[in-house]
């Protein structure tokens, strides 16, 4: 679990550091990597975001389940 964990994290810096460049220099990095302009897709790129939407939700659940669990823990309910 740990291995996805670090995958699904990394994906999620890679689409921030991404929306990063998009809003701040108008750069697509994984267009960039694909060989195409900004705002261009292929199925590579589709994956890659696709991935990376999933990673965010797959994070952002671990996430709240890490920090309910700490919550319990803290306040002596196991």
């Amino acid at each position: 679990m740990k291995k996805l964990d670090a995958v699904a994290l990394l994906l999620v810096v890679v689409g921030a550091v991404n929306w990063g460049l998009v809003a701040l220099a108008e750069f697509d990095l994984v267009a960039a990597l694909a060989g195409l302009d900004f705002g261009e897709t292929n199925a590579f790129t589709r994956v890659v975001y696709g991935l990376v939407g999933i990673s965010g939700v797959y994070v952002g659940a671990r996430s709240f389940a890490l920090v309910g669990g700490r919550e319990r823990q803290m306040s002596g309910v196991v």
